[in-house]
């Protein structure tokens, strides 16, 4: 094993848990915008919640990472493994800060898996991708935010005519109340799958680097990244959560209930599937469903049509970021 393998495998790692570290600021809106807008918990009880249910859920599954690992391309057979997630790393890190600069909630899976393919398609071209792996994660990521604005409508028709004929200071108490159980489980699914992406790239670039023989997360791997991201959504993303949490719908606690609900189930459930989805998208595309459930005039379509353009750029912009970062680390190496 020579020194520059040793650099730049140590360097993927670094890499790796910085982009898990912005993850987990980048991100916190999704697990607590609705409870902060809907004043079911104040902010900084919140951020600490989801702090440390995004740790426990990050530690609990493994599927997602194996998918990242493996199912974009074969990293047992790429050459300059390293430097395609170096660059993937990069582009990754470069997009979500800028987003994360001008308050819009993109996707940092999408980030990822985009800058990825970028990486590849530049170091062995499109015949490395491994096209069907490829393409059910885009179908996770296209697919999931249409059930949770499905879900999330749904949740909040069948709220609506049960509480018709409710107090609304009671239902709203009540409602704030289990908030705080929505928000935890949240959390616990927004580490269950995003966590997990910053494992798989590590683990992918392990194999790349020959340190590792198989697709089994290293326990390492998995406190490292859980920590980080638990670090991270500890500092909160405070432009992005008064995006999610005011500027889609006004937020109120029966209605930050429904997309909670909603959403948690979409992600856990693709987790338990071994299918990486946008946490963000599907948080978003469910409290936009609960909108038009109560009233559809109520969904502030403009900030949502922002959002929505911003998700559908994010992944050729960071292929071709990725593509360009790859050429220019094998120029200077």
């Amino acid at each position: 094993m020579n020194e520059s393998t040793l650099f730049i495998t140590a360097l993927v790692v670094f890499l790796a848990l910085i982009f898990d570290f912005i993850n987990g600021f980048h991100d916190t809106a999704n697990a607590i915008a609705t409870s902060i807008s809907s004043k079911a918990l104040p902010p900084r009880v919140a951020i600490m919640l989801a702090s440390a249910m995004n740790l426990v859920g990050a530690l609990t599954f493994t599927g997602v990472a194996k998918t990242i690992g493996s199912k974009i391309a074969d990293p047992f057979t790429l050459q300059n493994g390293s430097y395609i997630v170096v660059a993937a790393l990069i582009a990754a890190i470069i997009w979500n800060l800028a987003t994360w600069y001008y308050g819009i909630p993109s996707s940092s899976s999408h980030a990822l898996i985009g800058s990825l393919a970028g990486g590849v398609v530049a170091s062995a071209g499109f015949q490395a991708v491994n096209m069907a792996g490829f393409i059910s994660i885009l179908k996770s990521l296209v697919f999931s935010p249409i059930f949770a604005f499905i879900i999330g409508y749904l949740v909040m028709s069948i709220i609506k005519v049960l509480f018709s004929r409710a107090n609304a200071l009671k239902a709203n108490r009540r409602f704030r109340i289990l908030q705080i159980f929505t928000a935890a489980w949240q959390a616990f699914s927004h580490g269950t799958n995003d966590a997990q992406k910053s494992m798989g790239i590590i683990t992918f670039a392990l194999i790349a680097g020959g340190f590792q023989q198989d697709m089994e997360i290293a326990l390492w791997v998995k406190v490292s990244c859980a920590i980080t991201m638990a670090l991270g959504t500890s500092i909160g993303g405070w432009k992005i959560i008064k995006t999610v949490g005011t500027r889609i719908i006004k937020i109120e606690p029966s209605n930050g209930f429904a997309a909670d609900i909603s959403s948690a189930s979409i992600i856990l459930i693709a987790t338990i599937f071994k299918l990486p989805v946008s946490t963000t998208h599907v948080i978003s595309s469910a409290i936009m469903g609960v909108g038009s459930a109560k009233r559809f005039h109520m969904v502030k379509w403009g900030t949502a049509q922002k959002i929505v353009t911003a998700w559908l750029i994010t992944l050729p912009i960071t292929f071709i970021m990725a593509t360009l970062i790859y050429h220019i680390i094998t120029l200077l190496m």
